[in-house]
């Protein structure tokens, strides 16, 4: 008789994960990540050649001027490697900005955002412009304005200019994340929602005397802990330390300890894939699917870097 072999289903002893005690801390293989490595393995493209990155997420995509107007049946092919990959890149892309907007806009409306400054010519591109006197405070593990009531679908990053190393952006799969709970955890989590606040990170920027008028337009909002993504129908941990505040039932105690539990899932490194930026660079992510980290590495060195971010749905 054959050896039975790994699979989501069953895994050897020799294919667990094991808890190294007396720590917080766990070593081993993560065998639920092979049906989905498999199948985005086995994927093939007609406008387009994929180049898988992490074990579930990323892929590099080339053969595509994104500078010309794409027909239909390449916009949606691109669409479906977002949904299947979550998050895209393509190199050698340099667009305009106003290249750069249409691109994005193939996909959704655009949304303007209203903390952090835009490019000056298209108020639909947020530009992030560190330098020796602007730090880079994008290095922890979120999901973009999940503190609106429909958060963004997808954002299309931009690499105008990049440091001679580092700045590297990180992207983690929530599917994996929330697949890779134990069978308890999802059960305690699947019903609770959380509280989302921009305060917690903007709220260092509003003026004195605009925060009652901020917050009446961006008012708290209440999505669920787990959500279902809108077109795959796949269930995925929708939580982040930046924007989620509170757990609604639970004291503040509780709930800080389980967000901060839950949200250090993504730190697996598993889970995730590793963009190093060049000139011409361009990430795609799909927001719903995906948290993401910008390394802070690189100052005092200038780091530009231009986001169109794609109107969302409210999470379910």
């Amino acid at each position: 008789m054959a050896a039975p072999t790994t699979s989501p289903k069953y895994a050897p002893p020799f294919a667990r994960r094991v808890q190294i005690l007396p720590y917080d801390l766990e070593a081993g293989p993560l065998s639920h990540l092979q049906a989905e490595r498999e199948r985005l393995a086995g994927l093939t493209w007609e406008h387009f050649d994929a180049a898988p990155m992490g074990a579930t997420i990323g892929a590099e995509l080339s053969g595509l001027d994104l500078a010309r107007d794409l027909p239909d049946d390449v916009i949606a092919e691109v669409r479906q490697a977002l949904l299947d990959f979550k998050v895209i890149f393509f190199r050698n892309q340099h667009l305009t900005p106003a290249q750069h907007v249409a691109f994005a806009r193939r996909f959704g409306d655009l949304e303007e955002h209203p903390f952090i400054p835009a490019n000056e010519d298209h108020p639909e591109l947020v530009r992030f412009e560190k330098s020796p006197d602007v730090g880079g405070y994008e290095n922890g593990w979120h999901s973009d304005v999940s503190w609106r009531v429909e958060p963004s679908m997808g954002s299309v990053l931009r690499a105008v200019e990049v440091p001679p190393s580092g700045g590297d952006t990180l992207f983690c799969d929530m599917y994996a994340v929330y697949e890779g709970l134990d069978d308890a955890t999802r059960a305690q989590i699947d019903p609770l929602v959380a509280v989302h606040d921009y305060a917690q990170v903007f709220g260092a920027l509003i003026k004195p005397g605009q925060l009652e008028e901020l917050r009446e337009k961006y008012p708290l909002v209440e999505h669920p802990v787990v959500r279902t993504h809108p077109e795959t129908g796949r269930k995925l941990m929708y939580l982040n330390r930046f924007f989620g505040r509170r757990i609604v039932g639970l004291s503040d105690e509780e709930s800080t300890a389980l967000i901060d539990r839950l949200c250090r899932r993504a730190e697996i490194v598993e889970y995730q894939c590793r963009f190093q930026w060049a000139p011409g660079s361009i990430a795609f992510w799909d927001n719903r699917a995906v948290q993401h980290y910008a390394s802070s590495d690189y100052w005092p060195a200038r780091r530009v870097m231009e986001r169109a971010t794609i109107v969302g749905d409210r999470p379910h």
